[in-house]
C-alpha cells in the first residue's frame, strides 16, 4: 500500500494537470467565440452572392458552366477526383480528428485513384504514417483560418479542375450542427448540382437582365469567389468543431480529475490516521510495557 508521501505526490500531479486541462479549455472557449464571430462577419457576403447566382439561373435557364453537372441525360463524369481533408494541428480533442479521417478513408475506398489535399498536421502526419499517398499538404497552420488562406486553397483546386485533372472535388469537414454536436461530413465542392441554386420559391424574373459580356462568362467570373467562400466556411466550421470538441474534452478531464482528487484525499487521511492510530498503539504499548516492569 502506498504512503502519504507517494499519495501527496500524486495528489500534487493531478493538481498541476487538472491547471493545464483548465487552461485549455478557458483557450479554446475564447477561440470559439472568436471564430464563430468571424463566420457571422462574413458569412452575409457569400448569401448575397449566392443570391446572385439564383438571379442568374432564374433569369436564364439554359446558362452552361463547367462549374455545374452537365444536364440530363449527358454522359455521367469520369475521371481522378481530389478530396480536402480538414483536420487539426494536435489531439485532445476527443474523436473530432478520427471522424474526419474516417469519413476521408471512406471517400477513398470508393475512389481508390482519390488525391488528397490535406489541411492540418494531425491529418498529415496520419497519412505519412500509413503511406497513404498526398497530393498536396498546405503546410500552414489550421489554426485561425482566414480568407487569404481559403483563396490559396481554391485558386489551387480550381486550376487543377479547370485544367481537367480533376474531375469532381469533395471537401472533407467537420459541420456543427448545434452548439453541443457536431459530425464529420462529406461534400462534393465541384461540379455543383444546379438544384442548389434553385429557388422554387421565387417567381421567374420577368424583369430584363443585361449580362456583359454573356451569363456564361459572368456565372465564370463569380464561381471562384463562391467557392473560396465554401471553404472559407468549412475551414471556420471546422476550426470552431474542433474548439467545441477540446472544451468537452477538457471540461471531462476536469471532472475526472476532481474525481481522482477526491478518491486520493480520502486515501491519503485513511493512511495518515492508520499511521497516527498505529503511532498512539505503539506508544501505548511502551507504556504499558514500562508499567509493568514496575509493578515487577
Amino acid at each position: 500500500m502506498a504512503g502519504t508521501k507517494e499519495i501527496k505526490t500524486h495528489i500534487e500531479s493531478v493538481q498541476e494537470t487538472r491547471k493545464i486541462t483548465n487552461a485549455m479549455y478557458l483557450i479554446a472557449s475564447t477561440k470559439l467565440r472568436r471564430a464563430r464571430a468571424e463566420l457571422d462577419n462574413t458569412r452575409p457576403y457569400f448569401e448575397a452572392l449566392q443570391g446572385e447566382i439564383k438571379r442568374i439561373f432564374r433569369t436564364v435557364n439554359n446558362v452552361d458552366s463547367h462549374y455545374f453537372y452537365p444536364a440530363a441525360g449527358a454522359p455521367p463524369l469520369e475521371g481522378p477526383c481530389g478530396c480536402l481533408v480538414i483536420t487539426a494541428d494536435k489531439g485532445l480533442a476527443g474523436s473530432y480528428n478520427q471522424n474526419a479521417i474516417r469519413e476521408a478513408l471512406k471517400l477513398l475506398e470508393q475512389h481508390p485513384d482519390l488525391k488528397l489535399f490535406v489541411v492540418g498536421e494531425y491529418g498529415r502526419r496520419y497519412f505519412a504514417q500509413r503511406n497513404i499517398p498526398m497530393e498536396h499538404s498546405f503546410l500552414y497552420t489550421a489554426q485561425n483560418p482566414t480568407m487569404s488562406r481559403a483563396r490559396e486553397i481554391s485558386a489551387l483546386l480550381l486550376n487543377r479542375f479547370d485544367r481537367g485533372e480533376l474531375k469532381k472535388i469533395y471537401i472533407v469537414y467537420t459541420d456543427m450542427e448545434s452548439a453541443m454536436s457536431f459530425q464529420a461530413r462529406t461534400t462534393r465542392l465541384l461540379p455543383f448540382h444546379r438544384t442548389y441554386f434553385s429557388d422554387t420559391g421565387e417567381q421567374p424574373v420577368t424583369e430584363p437582365f443585361e449580362f456583359l459580356p454573356d451569363p456564361r462568362t459572368v456565372l465564370n467570373s463569380m464561381m471562384p469567389s463562391y467557392v473560396s467562400g465554401f471553404i472559407y466556411s468549412a475551414l471556420i466550421d471546422s476550426f470552431c468543431c474542433e474548439q467545441n470538441a477540446r472544451m468537452t474534452a477538457m471540461d471531462s478531464a476536469n471532472q475526472n480529475a476532481e474525481k481522482l482528487l477526491g478518491e486520493l484525499s480520502r486515501r491519503y487521511n485513511q493512511v495518515r490516521q492508520s499511521a497516527i492510530t498505529q503511532e498512539i498503539t505503539e506508544v501505548s504499548a511502551g507504556a504499558r510495557a514500562q508499567r509493568q516492569r514496575k509493578d515487577r
